[in-house]
């Protein structure tokens, strides 16, 4: 079984908001998943982004695979570098 974190699309048409979400890569896109990590907001100035650093950090420990858009998100929040240091400076 793979594991992504990915996008999860909210909100009404033309409203985009996104659930930041642990789900099986067989599953639909807005469909099961496993664990709800934050969300991200495009269209508030600034962008809007709030995530769960600790269980990401886990769930990136564990082997989940972030999807592009998530691992630019996760990069300018600062996940990813803390997720390199603790994976490969030991």
């Amino acid at each position: 079984m793979s594991v992504k974190i990915r996008l999860k699309r909210m909100g009404s048409k033309k409203n985009p908001f996104y659930r930041i979400v642990v789900a099986d890569s067989r599953s639909p896109r807005d469909g099961r998943f496993i664990e709800q990590l934050g969300y991200y907001s495009p269209l508030t100035e600034p962008v809007t982004i709030k995530l769960d650093n600790d269980a990401t950090l886990a769930w990136l420990q564990k082997g989940a695979q972030p999807s592009d858009t998530v691992r630019t998100i996760l990069s300018t929040e600062g996940i990813m570098k803390k997720y390199h240091e603790a994976r490969f400076t030991k």
